[in-house]
């Protein structure tokens, strides 16, 4: 394993596009359930155990090296919402140009030629991982922080918060991201010999509405 592997994947510059999404915090500081330090807490909470949980299973069984193609129906089976079927796919398409230039690899040109139009992101992050020299923790450890830091992130551009108090959020949340990690990773293990049928699939309910309402608005800041 590569410390600084894992540090160039989980670095908010690095040029997966995460920048462009808000993990649905742009639609719940519309409708108040962001508004300040607490809020944004209590919305990544739910986001790290519902569609984090079930992104860092995704990804540390494509980090073992499980088929691709049916981490990515498994995916698609577990992400109702076709807005965000359709970000995840954007998103692993843009990861999946950055990591092919940064880490060439066969399994990384083979993933491109199987998904030209893009592979679910968490799928593509942990055959990225695998190409990088990592292991299925490391991937998960990325998932489940992405999870969050997107949502802390652009909260701060949303309602001007204060950036070290979404600092501290992260901070307050980081034994709750080990313990998802590591969920995530046993399910992944479990996965190599059961099938994805072992994977994390914890719903989101509102999320999932919000994505399809967002998606709709005329004028927004964030692509999802």
């Amino acid at each position: 394993m590569s410390l600084a592997a894992l540090l160039v994947l989980a670095d908010g510059r690095f040029p997966a596009g995460g920048h462009a999404h808000s993990g649905g915090a742009e639609a719940a500081c519309k409708a108040g359930r962001i508004h300040d330090a607490a809020t944004l807490a209590d919305f990544c909470r739910g986001r790290l155990h519902t569609s984090g949980l079930v992104a860092a299973g995704l990804a540390a069984a494509a980090a073992l090296g499980l088929d691709p193609a049916e981490l990515d129906a498994a995916a698609d089976a577990r992400t109702p919402s076709p807005a965000l079927r359709t970000a995840a796919r954007r998103l692993g398409r843009q990861l999946l140009r950055a990591a092919r230039a940064t880490w060439p690899a066969g399994e990384l040109d083979a993933l491109a030629a199987a998904f030209p139009r893009g592979a679910h992101q968490p799928v593509v992050l942990g055959v990225t991982a695998r190409a990088a020299g990592l292991g299925p923790s490391d991937a998960a450890h990325v998932a489940v922080y992405e999870s969050v830091s997107g949502p802390a992130t652009a909260t701060v551009r949303l309602l001007g918060l204060d950036p070290f108090e979404a600092s501290a959020v992260l901070a307050r949340l980081a034994s709750e991201l080990d313990a998802v990690s590591a969920r995530a990773t046993e399910a992944a293990l479990l996965a190599r010999d059961e099938g994805t049928g072992a994977l994390p699939a914890a719903s989101s309910p509102l999320l999932d509405i919000s994505a399809q309402v967002h998606a709709a608005w005329p004028v927004r800041l964030f692509a999802s």
